[in-house]
């Protein structure tokens, strides 16, 4: 079996860690190569992992030019399967599709394509109007997490055509990171962080991501908890509104914009609680990586995240936006501070057991298997 993935190569978020730790593994059970259309971190990163990836540069976004190209690939190669991640990839695989004739299609759904680009009003109008109609002329859908299938659904697509696919993480790997010490003290003086219960929230800074619901929540652990600081770890769009907003709940001694975090697991090793905020998430990443270091997790109810962490018996779960309700279970942890551990080595344990990278790789191999059969 011969597969060929299409993604941008631009991408920061999920979408890469999902490629990366799906294909790693995929890599022993098909012959497969990624195509992307740019250099940068995401082609040093695959390469490194030791997959194969050609990259086909587009002059911009709507540079069509690479189709011909990349058919003739497909077509000297025979690839069995062509699948696409992410917009920019779906509206170049909607002009392959006139072109390769009997080849299934297939498109990973990785977020609500509604949200994908909330920060912009350009994108959010013209690039997610572009992704629903490329979206729409695929055969077949992979959707992260069980709670997109009812969104896919939405743009008229038959429920025989969609399959459920967890992110999983290669909790094999060795994991290597710096010292609490050593990576905080690269932002903030040691007595802010010292003999601190240090909370962290790393993620994109877009507004989807509910790091306005942290900083609230923030504001009232503040106001009663001094041993207490907040971390968010991240970049975007959002820098300015949320130093502003830090400063308008008087938060700059309690609460710290970190930037860029270049290993995720640095940041994760320095902090005591984990907390997804999102107003929209599949299934993040973030979680996965933290549970790796066995990390206590709070995280807004989204997506299917639920089926991982289980509320009150192995983390916390909190209504989207509700940040009042975030505010709640961190005080619960605060004041039984043995949870934090225990929870954190609970949640730990069913990720190993449900979530590998190793049990992805085996069900995509089986749902590609499905789509052939099919053909």
């Amino acid at each position: 079996m011969k597969v060929l993935h299409l993604i941008s190569g631009g991408d920061t978020g999920g979408a890469k860690t999902h490629i990366i730790n799906l294909c790693s593994k995929l890599k022993n059970l098909v012959t497969l190569k990624i195509i992307c259309f740019m250099y940068g971190q995401f082609y040093e990163e695959v390469k490194n992992a030791g997959i194969d990836i050609d990259v086909i540069e587009q002059s911009s976004r709507l540079d069509l030019s690479v189709v011909d190209k990349i058919a003739k690939i497909i077509e000297n190669e025979n690839y069995d399967i062509i699948h696409c991640h992410g917009a920019r990839a779906n509206f170049i695989g909607m002009f392959l599709k006139l072109k390769i004739k009997n080849k299934p299609f297939i498109t990973t759904v990785h977020s609500d394509f509604d949200l994908d680009f909330q920060d912009s009003f350009y994108k959010r109008v013209f690039f997610s109007f572009l992704n629903k109609l490329a979206l729409k002329r695929f055969d077949y859908f992979v959707s992260v997490g069980s709670a997109l299938i009812d969104k896919i659904k939405g743009l008229g697509v038959r429920e025989d055509r969609i399959f459920l696919l967890y992110n999983g993480f290669d909790f094999s790997k060795e994991i290597h990171y710096v010292q609490k010490d050593e990576f905080l003290s690269k932002f903030l003086d040691r007595k802010v962080f010292d003999s601190k219960i240090v909370i962290g929230n790393l993620s994109r800074l877009y507004k989807v991501k509910g790091l306005d619901v942290f900083i609230k929540a923030a504001s009232i652990i503040a106001k009663k908890y001094p041993d207490v600081i907040f971390l968010i770890g991240g970049s975007g769009p959002q820098k300015e509104f949320l130093k502003q907003m830090i400063s308008v709940y008087n938060l700059n001694d309690r609460v710290f914009l970190l930037g860029t975090i270049k290993n995720p697991y640095d940041f994760f090793n320095s902090i005591d609680i984990n907390v997804i905020s999102s107003y929209s998430e599949t299934f993040p990443y973030s979680i996965l990586e933290a549970t790796a270091l066995e990390k206590c997790c709070i995280s807004s109810k989204v997506g299917s995240v639920p089926d991982l962490i289980e509320d009150g018996k192995n983390g916390f779960l909190f209504e989207v936006g509700d940040y009042k309700g975030l505010a709640q279970k961190i005080e619960i942890l605060l004041q039984n501070k043995d949870l934090i551990k225990e929870f954190g080595q609970l949640l730990s344990k069913k990720a190993k057991e449900r979530f590998s990278a190793e049990n992805m790789a085996r069900m995509q191999f089986e749902i590609y298997k499905s789509i052939l059969s099919k053909k």
